[in-house]
Protein backbone atom coordinates (compact mmCIF):
# COMPACT_ATOMS: atom_id res chain seq x y z
CA UNK A 1 0.00 0.00 0.00
CA UNK A 2 1.24 2.90 -0.88
CA UNK A 3 0.83 6.59 1.00
CA UNK A 4 -1.38 8.08 -1.88
CA UNK A 5 -3.75 4.75 -1.37
CA UNK A 6 -3.38 5.34 2.67
CA UNK A 7 -5.36 8.85 1.63
CA UNK A 8 -7.85 7.69 -0.51
CA UNK A 9 -8.97 5.28 1.90
CA UNK A 10 -8.56 7.29 4.44
CA UNK A 11 -11.28 9.86 3.24
CA UNK A 12 -13.32 7.16 1.46
CA UNK A 13 -14.03 5.51 5.47
CA UNK A 14 -13.88 9.36 7.19
CA UNK A 15 -16.25 10.49 4.32
CA UNK A 16 -18.65 7.67 3.66
CA UNK A 17 -18.55 6.63 7.79
CA UNK A 18 -21.70 8.31 8.59
CA UNK A 19 -23.08 8.92 5.65
CA UNK A 20 -26.05 6.07 5.00
CA UNK A 21 -24.11 4.96 1.85
CA UNK A 22 -22.07 2.32 3.55
CA UNK A 23 -17.92 2.54 4.25
CA UNK A 24 -17.37 -0.97 4.16
CA UNK A 25 -18.59 -0.84 0.85
CA UNK A 26 -16.40 2.04 -0.83
CA UNK A 27 -13.88 0.61 0.91
CA UNK A 28 -14.49 -2.73 -0.93
CA UNK A 29 -15.73 -0.19 -4.35
CA UNK A 30 -12.73 2.26 -4.78
CA UNK A 31 -9.61 -0.20 -4.66
CA UNK A 32 -11.55 -2.67 -7.37
CA UNK A 33 -12.35 0.37 -9.67
CA UNK A 34 -8.62 1.93 -9.06
CA UNK A 35 -7.29 -1.80 -10.19
CA UNK A 36 -5.57 -1.70 -6.41
CA UNK A 37 -5.79 -4.56 -4.14
CA UNK A 38 -8.56 -5.40 -1.49
CA UNK A 39 -7.28 -3.94 1.67
CA UNK A 40 -9.43 -6.19 3.61
CA UNK A 41 -11.78 -6.36 6.92
CA UNK A 42 -8.72 -6.10 9.28
CA UNK A 43 -7.27 -2.89 7.71
CA UNK A 44 -10.76 -1.21 7.19
CA UNK A 45 -11.97 -1.82 10.88
CA UNK A 46 -8.56 -0.21 12.07
CA UNK A 47 -8.80 2.90 10.23
CA UNK A 48 -12.71 3.26 11.53
CA UNK A 49 -10.45 4.35 15.11
CA UNK A 50 -10.56 7.45 13.22
CA UNK A 51 -13.84 8.35 12.55
CA UNK A 52 -14.88 6.46 16.44
CA UNK A 53 -12.17 9.33 17.57
CA UNK A 54 -14.08 12.27 15.46
CA UNK A 55 -17.94 11.22 16.82
CA UNK A 56 -16.08 11.11 20.40
CA UNK A 57 -14.83 14.28 19.58
CA UNK A 58 -18.27 16.16 18.33
CA UNK A 59 -20.16 14.75 20.75
CA UNK A 60 -17.51 15.15 23.82
CA UNK A 61 -20.24 17.48 25.74
CA UNK A 62 -23.22 14.67 24.96
CA UNK A 63 -20.96 11.98 26.20
CA UNK A 64 -20.01 13.34 29.37
CA UNK A 65 -23.69 14.38 30.39
CA UNK A 66 -24.57 10.66 29.71
CA UNK A 67 -21.67 8.97 31.58
CA UNK A 68 -22.72 11.19 34.56
CA UNK A 69 -26.58 10.71 33.91
CA UNK A 70 -25.62 6.73 33.76
CA UNK A 71 -23.62 6.59 37.29
CA UNK A 72 -26.49 9.03 38.65
CA UNK A 73 -29.10 6.54 37.52
CA UNK A 74 -27.29 3.74 39.32
CA UNK A 75 -26.60 5.53 42.74
CA UNK A 76 -29.78 7.06 43.45
CA UNK A 77 -31.21 3.15 41.83
CA UNK A 78 -33.66 4.83 39.05
CA UNK A 79 -31.60 3.85 35.93
CA UNK A 80 -33.89 4.91 33.74
CA UNK A 81 -35.41 7.90 35.51
CA UNK A 82 -33.75 10.86 32.89
CA UNK A 83 -33.56 10.66 28.98
CA UNK A 84 -29.74 10.83 29.30
CA UNK A 85 -29.20 7.99 31.45
CA UNK A 86 -32.06 6.12 29.45
CA UNK A 87 -30.11 6.96 25.87
CA UNK A 88 -26.81 5.52 27.64
CA UNK A 89 -28.68 2.53 28.35
CA UNK A 90 -29.73 2.92 24.61
CA UNK A 91 -25.64 2.78 23.60
CA UNK A 92 -25.12 -0.19 25.62
CA UNK A 93 -28.07 -2.46 25.21
CA UNK A 94 -27.81 -1.86 21.03
CA UNK A 95 -24.53 -2.52 21.07
CA UNK A 96 -24.49 -5.77 22.20
CA UNK A 97 -26.76 -7.80 18.96
CA UNK A 98 -24.18 -6.12 16.74
CA UNK A 99 -21.19 -7.52 18.76
CA UNK A 100 -22.80 -11.37 19.22
CA UNK A 101 -23.18 -11.12 15.33
CA UNK A 102 -20.09 -9.60 14.42
CA UNK A 103 -18.60 -12.44 16.88
CA UNK A 104 -20.27 -15.77 15.54
CA UNK A 105 -20.33 -14.45 11.54
CA UNK A 106 -16.61 -13.10 11.79
CA UNK A 107 -15.31 -15.37 8.90
CA UNK A 108 -18.25 -14.84 6.88
CA UNK A 109 -17.70 -11.11 7.16
CA UNK A 110 -14.20 -11.18 5.93
CA UNK A 111 -14.73 -13.99 3.32
CA UNK A 112 -18.24 -14.19 1.75
CA UNK A 113 -19.92 -10.72 2.36
CA UNK A 114 -17.25 -8.96 0.87
CA UNK A 115 -18.44 -9.97 -3.02
CA UNK A 116 -19.30 -7.11 -4.51
CA UNK A 117 -22.59 -9.15 -5.49
CA UNK A 118 -23.27 -8.92 -2.24
CA UNK A 119 -22.54 -5.39 -2.17
CA UNK A 120 -24.20 -4.37 -5.14
CA UNK A 121 -27.50 -5.95 -3.93
CA UNK A 122 -27.26 -4.87 -0.26
CA UNK A 123 -27.00 -1.30 -1.78
CA UNK A 124 -30.03 -1.38 -3.78
CA UNK A 125 -31.97 -3.48 -1.09
CA UNK A 126 -31.40 -1.16 1.98
CA UNK A 127 -31.88 1.97 -0.60
CA UNK A 128 -35.37 0.83 -1.13
CA UNK A 129 -36.67 0.29 2.58
CA UNK A 130 -34.89 3.65 3.62
CA UNK A 131 -37.03 4.99 0.72
CA UNK A 132 -40.06 3.44 2.51
CA UNK A 133 -39.60 3.88 6.05
CA UNK A 134 -39.10 7.49 5.96
CA UNK A 135 -42.17 7.75 3.61
CA UNK A 136 -43.85 6.30 6.70
CA UNK A 137 -42.05 7.79 9.54
CA UNK A 138 -43.87 10.13 11.95
CA UNK A 139 -40.36 12.22 12.36
CA UNK A 140 -42.46 13.36 15.56
CA UNK A 141 -40.17 11.71 18.63
CA UNK A 142 -36.45 13.47 19.54
CA UNK A 143 -33.94 11.81 22.16
CA UNK A 144 -35.80 13.40 24.66
CA UNK A 145 -38.55 10.60 25.18
CA UNK A 146 -35.93 7.81 23.85
CA UNK A 147 -36.80 4.26 25.47
CA UNK A 148 -34.57 1.58 26.46
CA UNK A 149 -36.74 -0.79 24.04
CA UNK A 150 -35.93 2.17 21.10
CA UNK A 151 -31.96 1.02 22.35
CA UNK A 152 -32.89 -2.66 21.37
CA UNK A 153 -34.72 -2.35 18.02
CA UNK A 154 -32.24 0.21 16.72
CA UNK A 155 -29.48 -1.99 18.01
CA UNK A 156 -30.69 -4.99 15.96
CA UNK A 157 -31.07 -2.58 12.94
CA UNK A 158 -27.20 -2.25 13.17
CA UNK A 159 -26.71 -5.69 13.04
CA UNK A 160 -27.37 -5.43 9.73
CA UNK A 161 -24.73 -3.29 9.23
CA UNK A 162 -22.70 -6.91 9.26
CA UNK A 163 -23.56 -7.09 5.55
CA UNK A 164 -20.84 -4.92 3.97
CA UNK A 165 -22.75 -2.28 1.45
CA UNK A 166 -25.80 -2.09 4.24
CA UNK A 167 -24.45 0.81 6.12
CA UNK A 168 -24.03 0.94 9.75
CA UNK A 169 -25.42 4.47 9.77
CA UNK A 170 -27.64 3.57 7.41
CA UNK A 171 -29.60 0.54 9.03
CA UNK A 172 -29.72 2.40 12.43
CA UNK A 173 -31.13 5.80 11.09
CA UNK A 174 -33.45 3.76 9.14
CA UNK A 175 -34.51 2.11 12.63
CA UNK A 176 -34.70 5.08 14.36
CA UNK A 177 -36.75 6.67 11.65
CA UNK A 178 -38.81 3.20 12.12
CA UNK A 179 -39.41 4.14 15.85
CA UNK A 180 -40.42 7.73 15.13
CA UNK A 181 -37.55 10.03 15.57
CA UNK A 182 -37.34 12.72 13.59
CA UNK A 183 -34.10 12.84 10.63
CA UNK A 184 -31.85 14.51 13.19
CA UNK A 185 -32.17 12.55 16.20
CA UNK A 186 -32.18 9.46 14.25
CA UNK A 187 -28.76 10.70 12.98
CA UNK A 188 -27.23 11.90 16.70
CA UNK A 189 -28.77 8.22 18.07
CA UNK A 190 -26.61 6.60 14.78
CA UNK A 191 -23.48 8.44 15.23
CA UNK A 192 -23.96 7.48 19.38
CA UNK A 193 -24.34 3.95 18.66
CA UNK A 194 -21.62 3.85 16.50
CA UNK A 195 -19.19 4.91 19.02
CA UNK A 196 -18.93 1.27 21.14
CA UNK A 197 -19.27 -1.26 18.36
CA UNK A 198 -16.80 0.55 15.75
CA UNK A 199 -14.05 0.90 18.87
CA UNK A 200 -14.34 -2.37 19.58
CA UNK A 201 -14.00 -3.56 16.16
CA UNK A 202 -11.44 -1.72 15.61
CA UNK A 203 -9.16 -2.53 18.63
CA UNK A 204 -10.28 -6.13 18.00
CA UNK A 205 -8.51 -6.24 14.27
CA UNK A 206 -5.84 -3.53 15.84
CA UNK A 207 -4.78 -6.44 17.35
CA UNK A 208 -4.27 -8.84 15.18
CA UNK A 209 -2.78 -6.86 12.64
CA UNK A 210 -0.28 -5.88 14.36
CA UNK A 211 0.60 -9.55 15.19
CA UNK A 212 0.78 -10.27 11.81
CA UNK A 213 4.72 -10.82 9.60
CA UNK A 214 4.04 -7.79 8.04
CA UNK A 215 2.52 -4.58 9.83
CA UNK A 216 1.29 -1.83 8.08
CA UNK A 217 2.09 0.58 10.47
CA UNK A 218 2.44 4.11 9.06
CA UNK A 219 -0.13 3.19 6.61
CA UNK A 220 -2.95 2.20 9.22
CA UNK A 221 -1.95 5.78 11.27
CA UNK A 222 -2.17 7.77 7.62
CA UNK A 223 -5.26 6.61 6.84
CA UNK A 224 -6.29 7.05 10.73
CA UNK A 225 -5.80 10.33 10.33
CA UNK A 226 -7.18 11.06 7.04
CA UNK A 227 -10.46 9.17 8.20
CA UNK A 228 -10.79 11.18 11.48
CA UNK A 229 -10.72 14.79 9.91
CA UNK A 230 -12.87 13.82 6.90
CA UNK A 231 -15.13 12.20 9.60
CA UNK A 232 -15.27 15.31 11.21
CA UNK A 233 -16.41 17.37 8.63
CA UNK A 234 -19.05 13.93 7.59
CA UNK A 235 -20.76 14.45 11.17
CA UNK A 236 -21.32 18.27 10.53
CA UNK A 237 -22.07 17.98 7.21
CA UNK A 238 -25.27 15.80 7.41
CA UNK A 239 -26.79 16.99 10.76
CA UNK A 240 -27.06 20.43 8.61
CA UNK A 241 -28.09 18.90 5.85
CA UNK A 242 -31.03 16.69 7.64
CA UNK A 243 -32.35 19.53 9.13
CA UNK A 244 -34.03 21.20 6.01
CA UNK A 245 -33.42 18.07 3.94
CA UNK A 246 -34.64 14.24 3.54
CA UNK A 247 -32.56 11.21 2.52
CA UNK A 248 -33.82 11.09 -1.28
CA UNK A 249 -30.35 11.77 -1.99
CA UNK A 250 -28.93 8.78 -0.63
CA UNK A 251 -31.21 6.95 -1.87
CA UNK A 252 -30.88 7.65 -5.65
CA UNK A 253 -27.04 7.43 -5.45
CA UNK A 254 -27.06 3.73 -3.45
CA UNK A 255 -29.62 2.71 -6.45
CA UNK A 256 -27.05 3.97 -8.78
CA UNK A 257 -24.20 2.85 -7.48
CA UNK A 258 -25.80 -0.81 -6.54
CA UNK A 259 -26.95 -0.80 -10.30
CA UNK A 260 -23.52 0.15 -11.83
CA UNK A 261 -21.21 -1.75 -10.00
CA UNK A 262 -24.19 -5.07 -10.80
CA UNK A 263 -23.54 -3.60 -14.53
CA UNK A 264 -19.66 -3.94 -14.68
CA UNK A 265 -19.83 -7.54 -12.69
CA UNK A 266 -22.09 -9.02 -15.19
CA UNK A 267 -20.39 -7.79 -17.83
CA UNK A 268 -17.22 -8.98 -17.01
CA UNK A 269 -15.35 -5.31 -16.49
CA UNK A 270 -15.30 -5.60 -12.13
CA UNK A 271 -14.32 -8.99 -11.02
CA UNK A 272 -16.54 -9.95 -7.59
Amino acid sequence: MTVLQAIVLGLVQGITEFLPISSTAHLRIVPALLGWSDPGAAYSAVIQLGTVAAVIIYFAKDLGRLLAAFFAGLKSRQPFATADSRLAWCVMLGTLPIGVAGLLLKKTIETTFRSLYVISFSLIVLALVLFVVERIAAHRRTLADVTVKDGVIVGLWQAVALIPGSSRSGTTITGALLQGFNREDAARFSFLLSIPATALAGVFELKHLLEAPERPVLMMAIGTAVSFASGLAAIAWLLKLLKTRGMLGFVIYRIALGGLLLALLTTGRLAP
